[in-house]
């Protein structure tokens, strides 16, 4: 599929997505690699739109430069939006009590502390980007290995198994608490699945992508 058809079905489907003012948002493609640039009003419309153009078939990678901008609301103070933040961690049942630290300068939040596994590290993430005030979010927090690799392996290969409609397309290395994917899928949505169950394994730190879309 060629970069204008590409482009073309990108902003249709930002236009169709009702969470999104998609007349802020501007798309260019290159090698089916999209560039989304403008402005949203939360930052959580900003995750919401890199996740719609990555359904959109034929899109290869996202390089997303959305800016952040709260026209309704006076702009939150930094001590204020820190203890918001601290304050939904502590409720949030998913994330294990003291093991995440936080600092917030200029509406930017970074995140620092150490969990067992990657679906906790995530969680802090989804748990803050809804909050208002909150522009960008830095998430530095460890997942520590708890796990050997072989055992990494097996679980993210039975979890292929389950979910995946060719699983022997997909071929995973584990090198200590990093692991590769590589091979080839029909959709978008294989690749998806594939990351998930490399992520979802206790121990699991990085997770690099080689998987390729079938032509």
């Amino acid at each position: 599929m060629d970069d204008i058809t590409v482009r073309q079905q990108v902003l249709d489907e930002l236009e169709y997505a009702p969470m999104i003012d998609a007349a802020q948002i501007g798309v260019t493609v290159e090698n089916g690699i999209v560039t989304l640039t403008g402005h949203v009003r939360s930052y959580a419309e900003k995750g919401i739109a890199e996740r719609v153009t990555l359904r959109v078939r034929g899109v290869r990678a996202v390089a997303e430069q959305i800016e952040v901008r709260y026209p309704d609301n006076p702009r939150i103070g930094d001590e204020a939006l820190a203890d918001r933040c601290a304050r939904v961690l502590e409720w949030d049942v998913r994330i294990p009590e003291n093991s995440v630290s936080l600092k917030v300068e200029r509406g930017c939040v970074t995140l620092q502390g150490c969990v067992p596994y990657y679906h906790q590290k995530a969680a802090v993430d989804k748990a803050l980007r809804r909050l208002a005030g909150v522009t960008d979010i830095v998430n530095l927090i460890a997942v520590k290995p708890s796990v050997r690799p072989s055992e990494v392996k097996s679980r993210i290969l039975a979890a292929l198994m389950r979910s995946a409609r060719d699983p022997d397309t997909i071929r995973v290395q584990v090198d200590g608490d990093r692991v590769t994917l590589d091979g080839c899928v029909d959709v978008w949505r294989e690749r998806e699945l594939a990351e998930r169950a490399a992520w979802s394994a206790p121990g699991v730190r990085a997770v690099e992508d080689r998987l390729t879309l079938a032509c």
